[in-house]
């Protein structure tokens, strides 16, 4: 997948959850945002302890993310990451490593913090979507005890 336009990635973005209902306009905003990267298998995409300079929103292929050296979830189109440590300023809390090669969509700190504060709707998604791994990671604590 080759997105040479901005149109082209408004359209990828419309598919995911966390921008799906959006304007076309908030949208095209965030594609003017957005760079496109391609990556190989075994790239690492975030590194855990690194500082968090973006966004990263998986269009194709897969990564998986580990703790400690430990597997902890896998990720395929339309799952993103880094959100965390651009919203908190605390260090990535987990490596994430594409498993096959992969099209990414990027959005740099700056960009993505001011997405969050002109895109309607965007700054709850995110809440919701980070809701989700929380009870997901308590129910997963659970099932150990």
């Amino acid at each position: 997948m080759l997105l040479r336009r901005r149109s082209d990635k408004a359209d990828a973005l419309k598919k995911v959850p966390l921008f799906n209902g959006l304007s076309q306009r908030h949208l095209d905003h965030i594609a003017r945002e957005a760079d496109e990267v391609k990556e190989k298998a075994g790239s690492v995409l975030t590194r855990q302890g690194g500082l968090g300079r973006e966004f990263l929103l998986i269009l194709e292929g897969g990564a998986r993310v580990e703790r400690d050296g430990k597997a902890i979830a896998r990720l395929g189109p339309g799952d993103f990451f880094g959100e965390m440590s651009l919203i908190d300023g605390m260090p990535r809390s987990a490596t994430v490593i594409a498993e096959r090669p992969s099209v990414l969509l990027v959005i740099e700190a700056r960009c993505f913090r001011e997405l969050l504060d002109t895109v309607p709707g965007l700054q709850r998604k995110l809440l919701i979507t980070l809701c989700a791994r929380l009870r997901a990671a308590d129910a997963g604590l659970a099932a150990i005890n």
